[in-house]
This record gives structure tokens, C-alpha cells and sequence, in this order.
């Protein structure tokens, strides 16, 4: 274990340098020598950089306790891989994700992940230039963060989310954030609605990416809310806007981040990629059919049943000894039973 803290640190320390000073290439730098014709690669060589990164990944499980002090010095860039190998290897928190944040981010992806409000909203608060954020599938998050996540981040102009029946809940219930309020607003006209503050939240949204929108939260956006434009298709929205890339739900939000990096830094130590990778599920998510209503209401019977089970049994033992006393105080041969045992215990610790 302490070997590969070592080695971690060794790395990290290898990024610094890397990042102050990166190698040059002497073939090109020097003039008496004239560059070799190299053989045509199908893929680029990875930099010493994405190398270093790759090991840190590779011992992320070991260094999670310490990835704070580790990451205190890097930049934010570096920061943004180590947190999307992190939600890869299924390691993002709420600490893992505060310790990372970093406020010149405009990307956060954390789908998949166990990141809750608290999490959310303390990077919110960090990280207040995101433009776009990915909370799909990911079921301890609620409205109450979706909501300091706009509170905080006025230029968040994507959010991706739903994917899991939890999250597709929480993203029914984020309507209300969405579309704008209408409150005294006596004596405006509706042209100048455009340029007043209207809304409660969410100004500045303008593309959603949720895959598995039922038909009246459509139908609402498109009526009540038509400036956010919802899984858009192609290259090219509504009025002629452009789609930005962060809005095309066919490729991670992060992946970009980590284009350089090997898919192996993410599927060591035995974790199947399959079953373990969210990116590598979610296409399989996306195409799954939706939970049946009985479906639904079988497993939160469930749930409930479970969470029940501990106050029902504690119930059963109160009532057996209620029952026990009131015979115990009603029964002369139960009193005389109870008296004789109590006796028998006493003469035997006498004897």
C-alpha cells in the first residue's frame, strides 16, 4: 500500500514538472539533423502527461483517502480527468468531487455517480462558470440541488438528466424550476418580458438533454418554457442556433477530457467495464424500456416493507411482553410460577 502511494506521488509530481516544462522533441530542434520519415500510425502516441495521469488512475482506490493534497497543485484541467476517471471506476462522492473542484471549469459530469445535493451544491458554489452539467442517473440528487445548481451557475446553458427511474422522478419534479413565474408583472407588455427577470431559476438553459421525457413534461417546455429546446437532433437547433457539443446525447459530456487517456485506467483491478462504466451503459439504459407502473409500485412496496420491518418486529416484542405482564397479573398459578422461579434462582446463587 505504501509502495503505491509512493508511486502515485511520484507520478503527480512527474505531472507538475510536466506541466511547467514539457519535453521537446530533439529531432525537430536540432537543425544538423533532418527528421525521419516515420511509418503512418492509425493512432496518436500518447503524451507523457495522459502516461502519468494513467498511473494515478490506475491506484486511484489506494490515493482516494489523500487526493486532496495530491491534486492541491494541479491545474484545473488535470483536476477534470482525474475526476472523470474517478466516476469511471464508480469512486465519485461528495469528497472526491469537492476535493477536485476547481472554479475554472465549465464542465461537470457526474452521472452515474453517488454525488447527492450536499456534493452538488457545494460545487456549485466553487465551480460557478459551468455551461453545462450531467446529473443523469443519478438518484441521490433532488430538486433541492438541481435548484442551488442554478442558484449559483448563471451561465448553465445544458443540463443533461433522467436515465434511471429516480432521476426520470427528479426531473419531473425540476419542472417547476424550469418554466418562468409571471408574478407582478401588472401594467408590462409582453415584449419587454424577454429582457426582465421573469423566472425563479434556470434563466440561462437553454438545451436539455432527457432522453426519456414523458409526453405532457414535453408538451409543457414546448408551451410554457420554449426557449429550452429538448434533446435537440443534428447540428442545428431551433431559430437556426447551433448545437453546442455538450447537448449531442450520443457521446459523454467528459469524453473529450479524457480522449488521451487509456480505457485500461478505468478497467483495472477486475471491474467489469461493462457493468462498471456508466458511459458503457448508457446507451443500454437509453434503449431499455421504461419500468412498468405495477413494476414501480412492487418495488417501493418493497422498499417500504423493508425499511418497516425492523418497527414491526420491535412492536411484536412489546407485545409479547405486555402480554406475558398482564398474564403474569391475572393468573394466580402464572404469579405463583413466576415466584418459585425466582426463589429457585435465589437458592441456587446462595448455594
Amino acid at each position: 500500500m505504501e509502495e503505491t502511494k509512493w508511486a502515485a506521488k511520484d507520478a503527480s509530481s512527474a505531472i507538475k514538472v510536466l506541466q511547467l516544462d514539457p519535453p521537446r522533441n530533439p529531432v525537430v530542434s536540432s537543425p544538423s539533423i533532418r527528421p525521419l520519415a516515420l511509418p503512418f500510425r492509425k493512432k496518436k502516441a500518447q503524451r507523457l502527461v495522459s502516461l502519468c495521469i494513467g498511473v494515478l488512475g490506475q491506484h486511484l482506490e489506494d490515493i482516494i483517502a489523500d487526493i486532496l493534497e495530491i491534486a492541491a497543485e494541479f491545474p484545473a484541467d488535470i483536476k477534470l480527468v482525474l475526476l472523470a476517471i474517478a466516476r469511471r471506476r464508480q469512486l465519485l462522492n461528495d469528497d472526491v468531487l469537492v476535493a477536485l473542484a476547481d472554479n475554472m471549469w465549465e464542465i461537470l459530469d457526474i452521472s452515474g455517480s453517488n454525488v447527492t445535493d450536499i456534493g452538488l451544491s457545494k460545487v456549485s458554489q466553487i465551480c460557478t462558470n459551468l455551461r453545462a452539467v450531467d446529473i443523469s442517473r443519478c438518484d441521490k440528487i433532488t430538486v433541492a440541488g438541481v435548484t442551488g445548481l442554478f442558484d449559483h451557475c448563471r451561465s448553465l446553458a445544458t443540463l443533461r438528466c433522467g436515465g434511471s427511474p429516480r432521476s426520470e422522478f427528479t426531473a419531473r419534479r425540476c419542472l417547476s424550476i424550469l418554466k418562468p413565474k409571471l408574478d407582478n408583472l401588472d401594467g408590462e407588455s409582453w415584449e419587454e418580458l424577454e429582457i426582465m427577470d421573469i423566472g425563479n431559476g434556470a434563466q440561462s438553459l437553454r438545451w436539455l438533454v432527457w432522453p426519456k421525457i414523458d409526453e405532457d413534461s414535453k408538451m409543457t417546455l414546448a408551451t410554457e418554457c420554449s426557449r429550452i429546446c429538448v434533446n435537440p437532433q443534428g447540428s442545428i437547433g431551433v431559430r437556426g442556433v447551433r448545437v453546442p457539443a455538450e447537448a449531442m446525447h450520443s457521446v459523454a459530456l467528459d469524453h473529450h477530457v479524457v480522449e488521451d487517456i487509456d480505457p485500461k485506467t478505468w478497467a483495472v483491478s477486475g471491474i467489469s467495464h461493462a457493468r462498471k462504466t456508466p458511459i458503457a451503459s448508457a446507451e443500454a439504459e437509453a434503449e431499455a424500456p421504461e419500468m412498468s407502473i405495477a413494476e414501480k409500485f412492487r418495488l417501493a412496496f418493497m422498499e417500504r416493507d423493508a425499511k418497516l420491518a425492523p418497527k414491526r418486529a420491535k412492536n411484536a416484542r412489546q407485545h409479547r411482553r405486555r402480554a406475558e405482564k398482564e398474564l403474569l397479573m391475572s393468573s394466580t398459578t402464572a404469579k405463583s410460577l413466576a415466584l418459585a422461579s425466582q426463589a429457585g434462582k435465589f437458592l441456587n446463587n446462595r448455594s
